[in-house]
């Protein structure tokens, strides 16, 4: 599940790293990443996204239930998305 799920975010924010959908997708996997903080979120951030994005989100959600945003696979995709954004 974890790479399927991974690879679609990191696809979306490489399409085009300054939308504002691939924006609150990268927040959500950085938030997800920092278990100190709580994995503090804005649920409201939540309605901005498009439908399928928002599926993302929950997928991304459920990997972190699982444990599963811990890793080479995340970590490997985290410096993708990273570098995407930091263009």
């Amino acid at each position: 599940m974890i790479d399927n799920v991974l690879e679609q975010v990191i696809a979306l924010i490489e399409a085009n790293p300054r939308s504002g959908q691939a924006l609150l997708l990268y927040a959500l996997c950085k938030t997800l990443d920092i278990e100190k903080s709580g994995h503090m979120y804005t649920l409201g951030k939540l309605v901005d996204m498009t439908p399928a994005n928002r599926q993302l989100s929950y997928a991304l959600m459920e990997l972190m239930s699982l444990g599963e945003n811990r890793g080479e696979a995340w970590d490997a995709a985290l410096v993708r998305m990273d570098r995407a954004i930091r263009g």
